[in-house]
């Protein structure tokens, strides 16, 4: 028989021992901290799998790992054009889970992979959310803009105030006209 998980209470343990597979696909709506990220909230879905498995670690304990790949595709502001730009986004990554803060931190000074906590039930939605929040670019935009930007830093209205004299240079000329 075939052990059924949940991804929202999910017992990390029993699923790395069953080699667990889940997957699954939901709307957008679903990710309250995601969908703030996005002008489109609606039109967007997540998809995400996640496997778990168990690892010989040295000392003969096993470690629970898990592995998650997710992505998405959302309606970000373009820091170019101000545009609405559809941007994949993705992450692929595996976990070490260890049983207390300080096996935590001790794991992850020595390794590259992310290391966090399990005690019990794991809510496998939140890291789906939180991965997908990290691989949002840092300034979204288009490859190339559908309009044209002015990217030049100059100010046309200002480079024509530079122009103007000074109302200090006219008292300057009187002042050398009288000691002339």
């Amino acid at each position: 028989m075939k052990q059924e998980f949940s991804a929202r209470q999910l017992d990390l343990k029993a699923f790395a021992q069953a080699k667990g597979m889940l997957s699954g696909q939901g709307s957008l709506t679903d990710f309250e901290r995601l969908k703030g990220e996005t002008e489109d909230p609606a039109g967007s879905t997540v998809i995400w799998e996640a496997r778990g498995e168990l690892r010989s670690a040295d000392g003969g304990r096993d470690q629970v790992w898990l592995h998650l790949a997710t992505r998405t595709s959302l309606a970000l502001v373009c820091q170019r054009c101000m545009g609405l730009v559809e941007t994949p986004v993705a992450s692929d990554r595996w976990f070490r889970f260890a049983p207390d803060e300080a096996s935590a931190a001790a794991l992850d000074d020595e390794s590259e992979e992310d290391v966090l906590v399990f005690g019990g039930a794991f809510d496998l939605m939140e890291l789906v959310e939180d991965e997908l929040l990290m691989s949002l670019p840092l300034v979204p935009r288009h490859e190339r803009c559908p309009v044209d930007v002015q990217l030049a830093a100059a100010d046309p209205d200002f480079e024509e105030s530079a122009v103007k004299p000074s109302p200090f240079a006219g008292l300057a000329s009187l002042r050398r006209d009288k000691a002339g």
